[in-house]
């Protein structure tokens, strides 16, 4: 069984925390939260933009006083950023309200884009979502060179198929160093976890 203090090896040859502690909800909480998370013991600090957590993240990080190096972050692209223009500002706005310059694993949370702009969920007069016409491909190129500039340490992907990731593979440079995917007793997914392992990428497993 995984502890605190149990790690895998990434792709990259960085150590990833096997228990990571995710930030999603309550984002007035958090700060409290993670910064109790960091005196029991954890490691692995999980938020995205989506969750509007990041500030509280960044904020509970370094009142620990834990050297950065000692905390593994990991955010989130969201949706209405994936066009490749908007990956970099995307992850440098992270950045700022992470108070870091770097973050150790940077995920594209699903493989779908929404419309581009400032809303995070853009709908139409009816209310039905607006769907962009971005590529994931396209996204993930973007999010490739953010990785070699050192501002993302490593990369992954989110609740990405088995087709939808062989198509990465396919068409990319980058070997996704994870992907985080709804996983548990009641889903245990045990033939996509075997097939992802199987080709280098870390399954980082989530549940409701």
């Amino acid at each position: 069984m995984a502890t605190l203090n149990t790690k895998f090896k990434l792709n990259t040859g960085a150590e990833i925390p096997a228990v990571g502690f995710g930030t999603w909800q309550d984002k007035d909480a958090q700060e409290d939260a993670v910064t109790e998370a960091l005196k029991a013991g954890y490691t692995h600090i999980d938020t995205a933009r989506i969750y509007g957590t990041e500030p509280a993240c960044g904020a509970a990080i370094k009142k620990s006083g834990i050297p950065r190096s000692k905390i593994f972050i990991t955010t989130k692209l969201w949706n209405h950023h994936h066009h490749p223009s908007d990956v970099e500002p995307a992850l440098d706005a992270s950045l700022a309200d992470l108070g870091t310059d770097y973050v150790d694993l940077y995920l594209m949370h699903w493989p779908v884009a929404f419309a581009r702009g400032s809303t995070p969920f853009p709908k139409d007069s009816a209310g039905k979502m607006i769907n962009g016409d971005t590529d994931y491909v396209d996204t993930w190129k973007a999010m490739e060179a953010v990785y070699k500039k050192g501002k993302a340490r490593a990369i992954g992907i989110s609740n990405f198929s088995r087709k939808e990731t062989e198509r990465l593979l396919r068409e990319t440079e980058v070997v996704p160093a994870a992907n985080q995917i709804e996983v548990h007793p009641y889903l245990q997914q045990r033939e996509a976890c075997e097939w992802f392992r199987a080709k280098g990428i870390h399954v980082q497993q989530y549940s409701p």
